[in-house]
């Protein structure tokens, strides 16, 4: 079986100023929360990436941190003739949760999540669309509806960092 990959976003392509990578950091700070962390365009054995880094704290009622990106309604019409999702990671060794949110879900707190764990070394991480699990909501993951992914760091205290080289679909075949 062979897959194929369409990507949406490769650092590599992006370039170093952290003006020009699509990402954006969101806290728990919206919230009230103590978590503190940031987003920034970096050098990761010897490949060029954009990582989220910072602490995750529970105090106040927070909880995490992110590093999230829109997707256009062509992106998302295009991705729903795809199985999934695929992501380059790099982290140190701790859980982390992909998050999608659609315009199915009205709510900050809802979202569509599936975990992962961010090893020490590159690897491409490959994400069915059948299992996201709804959060905090009954309805079921509609592709064409996509409006953000996240990569998140949440629901405990730790040290976060996890740098992203690229993600796009990826469909069996």
């Amino acid at each position: 079986m062979s897959q194929v990959f369409y990507e949406l976003f490769d650092q590599a392509k992006v370039g170093d100023s952290a003006s020009d990578h699509p990402w954006r950091f969101v806290g728990d700070q919206v919230m009230g929360g103590l978590s503190s962390g940031l987003i920034g365009p970096i050098t990761v054995d010897g490949v060029e990436c954009v990582c989220l880094s910072g602490n995750v704290s529970l105090a106040n009622n927070g909880g995490f941190i992110q590093m999230a990106w829109d997707f256009s309604e062509e992106q998302a019409a295009y991705g729903s003739q795809f199985d999934g999702l695929y992501l380059d990671v790099f982290g140190n060794g701790e859980g982390y949760n992909l998050h999608l949110r659609t315009s199915q879900l009205w709510l900050p707190w809802q979202s569509f999540r599936s975990g992962f764990r961010a090893e020490p070394g590159w690897q491409r991480l490959l994400f069915s669309f059948s299992d996201f699990q709804s959060y905090r909501t009954f309805v079921r993951l509609n592709v064409s509806k996509l409006k953000r992914i996240g990569v998140v760091a949440i629901g405990r205290e730790f040290e976060a960092q996890v740098c992203v080289r690229s993600f796009g679909f990826y469909s069996q075949s």
